[in-house]
């Protein structure tokens, strides 16, 4: 397969900047899901990936992301984002949100995390400029959206990252009004470790054509 063949992150398309600091992280093996995702996400493809915590799927959509803001570098409309990350709890936001910024480090890339708990007004002024990822959980982004201190229109990026556990958390029919704010021109990138036939139905009418990924959790990951 394919797949199988790409060994290193060179071989996988990514640019100078992103290979300095994944070498300077000692990563140069990617996980099966970085081999799949990477190369389509790069296409500008939809991408449908069934993949539990551990598979390194964050760098997956985060590496591919970067180098896509990077070739075609603009800035981001006021109060928006380029990129749209929905995560389910503030850890996990906090901790890909990070993962921007390491593996962005030598792009200049503007990185802002949202959720509740954290100062109202603080993220009003993140966002004020404008941004190019935005990773949020759907509640606070909803009182974003309803204050009109956050807007999607310009959004190219959609992530949906644990689509399982929103639904647990009840957020899809929150997620479902953010979809609404965004254009359907997007890209939009999927995450479930589970496909309930709720999160069937969302990913259904969210992705064009997708390429479906499913993999295993590995040890120790990017």
């Amino acid at each position: 397969m394919k797949e199988l063949e790409l060994t290193t992150f060179s071989k996988l398309g990514l640019n100078s900047a992103l290979l300095k600091t994944l070498d300077a992280e000692r990563y140069t093996t990617p996980t099966p899901i970085q081999a799949q995702a990477i190369p389509s996400v790069l296409e500008g493809k939809d991408l449908l990936g069934i993949a539990q915590t551990g598979t390194g799927k964050t760098a997956a959509f985060a590496l591919p992301i970067l180098h896509r803001l990077a070739a075609n570098r603009r800035p981001a409309q006021r109060q928006g984002a380029r990129v749209l990350v929905l995560s389910p709890t503030r850890e996990l936001a906090s901790q890909i949100a990070q993962s921007f910024k390491t593996y962005g480090r030598q792009s200049g890339v503007s990185v802002t995390a949202m959720f509740g708990g954290a100062p109202f007004r603080r993220q009003v002024t993140a966002m004020s400029r404008g941004v190019d990822v935005l990773v949020a959980t759907p509640g606070r982004l909803i009182d974003h959206l309803e204050q009109r201190s956050v807007v999607l229109s310009g959004t190219e990026i959609l992530v949906l990252d644990e689509a399982d556990q929103m639904l647990d958390m009840g957020f899809i029919r929150p997620i479902r009004q953010i979809i609404s704010k965004i254009s359907a021109k997007r890209q939009t990138l999927f995450f479930s470790a589970t496909m309930p036939r709720e999160i069937g139905k969302l990913a259904g009418d969210m992705l064009r054509n997708p390429v479906r990924i499913s993999v295993a959790p590995v040890a120790k990951t990017a």
